[in-house]
């Protein structure tokens, strides 16, 4: 019923920048959390940020003044601004909404960092 599609991954040089998308096909406000999720081949699967319904963030440390997760209410859309991209950074990256007992997760976009 809920569906999440991820996009914006591709291939980029370090240093680079890349926006990933998140089209929610439900109200994102109805969610206690939206947020977006990583993991690299041979990794756990980590949190990269997320935001409430109130507007607040939260980011791994790893990614904290490069990446910025931002919503449009209106559109129902999650964003993910990654900047100065390092090689570390390489996965899939995946979004997750939250409410109450639900989770629900997008495909994943495949983001890879590499000169």
């Amino acid at each position: 019923q809920v569906q999440l599609v991820e996009s914006g991954g591709g291939l980029v040089q370090p240093g680079g920048s890349l926006r990933l998308s998140c089209a929610a096909s439900g109200n994102i406000l109805s969610f206690n959390i939206v947020g977006w999720f990583r993991q690299a081949p041979g990794n756990q699967r980590e949190r990269v940020a997320i935001i409430s319904r109130a507007g607040n963030t939260r980011y791994s440390d790893s990614v904290k003044g490069r990446f910025t997760i931002s919503r449009d209410n209106a559109k129902n859309m999650v964003y993910l601004q990654m900047n100065n991209l390092k090689p570390e950074d390489t996965a899939v990256y995946y979004c997750k909404a939250e409410k109450y007992d639900d989770e629900y997760w997008g495909q994943g976009t495949q983001v890879t960092v590499s000169s």
